[in-house]
């Protein structure tokens, strides 16, 4: 693609952006649950099953995320929040060892989501998989715990990745630059999941928000990087401001997403709840 015809495209696509996104929010608003908690439903229900059983509730009201969906979109923006107050602009990952403990985080989060739904295969129909024992009997203590733990390492690295796409003054060194910060942002993620489990509204509802808007808030990350990228605008930015096209088309792409997975499955199941399990 000619530099001439990029430029001409770039000229015209902030109005391009503008009007897609004015359209595409508008026929998700209109056509999702009414209320906070039914729009934040309808964004958890295109990327979570959703089950009742598995997921925190406030009292009768389920959250729009499983508590492993809660756990796993609450990490991610508690581990970008984090690092863009310590090292906004830091361009490298952790030191390896800390990448060592977010891989065994990973693995904890595979174990647990596998033996959590082998149970899940032999509730619904007995007698399946009969040879293969359960290790544990899976619980939302552990699916949230283990979601965190998968939900910081993703957060810890987009925001590397982000930066080294977006930034032309971005700062070699890695946000979190050793075990000193990276043990802060456990314990504050830890903190976290201790006041879910507390199962109080004053904490559900604001966990029932940001897990929900986490969903848009990765999506817009990694879409606004990819237009970045189409758009040949790779390491041309240096204030937040200036990124307002690419993030707004990234929100838009992901809002396209969320519309779409959020009409083929109702058009399956035929319901806004969790995924029918047989009997």
């Amino acid at each position: 693609m000619s530099n001439n015809l990029l430029k001409r495209i770039g000229a015209g696509s902030k109005y391009l952006v503008i009007a897609a996104a004015v359209l595409v929010f508008t026929g998700w608003f209109i056509n999702t649950p009414p209320g906070l908690l039914g729009k934040a439903d309808a964004i958890g229900y295109a990327v979570c099953h959703r089950i009742s059983e598995r997921s925190f509730h406030i009292g009768s009201i389920q959250l729009p995320l499983c508590a492993r969906c809660s756990g796993m979109y609450l990490g991610a923006v508690t581990g970008l929040v984090f690092q863009s107050i310590i090292g906004w602009k830091r361009l490298k990952i952790p030191h390896w060892s800390i990448l060592a403990l977010l891989a065994v985080f990973v693995a904890a989060f595979g174990i647990d989501g596998s033996n959590s739904y082998l149970y899940l295969l032999k509730q619904i129909s007995p007698g399946i998989l009969p040879n293969i024992p359960n290790l544990y009997i899976p619980n939302n203590t552990l699916r949230l715990l283990t979601g965190s733990g998968m939900g910081l390492g993703i957060g810890v690295m987009l925001f590397p990745a982000f930066n080294q796409t977006i930034w032309s003054d971005g700062i070699e060194k890695p946000a979190i630059s050793g075990w000193k910060w990276f043990g802060l942002l456990l314990g504050i993620q830890l903190v976290f999941d201790l006041l879910v489990l507390t199962e109080s509204p004053i904490v559900l509802y604001p966990l029932a928000i940001i897990s929900s808007l986490g969903v848009w808030l990765l999506l817009s990350m990694v879409y606004g990087m990819v237009w970045v990228m189409i758009m040949r605008q790779d390491n041309r930015f240096t204030k937040l401001r200036q990124l307002w096209l690419p993030l707004l088309a990234g929100l838009t792409i992901a809002m396209i997403q969320t519309a779409a997975v959020d009409a083929l499955r109702f058009w399956l199941t035929g319901t806004w709840g969790a995924f029918p399990l047989g009997k």
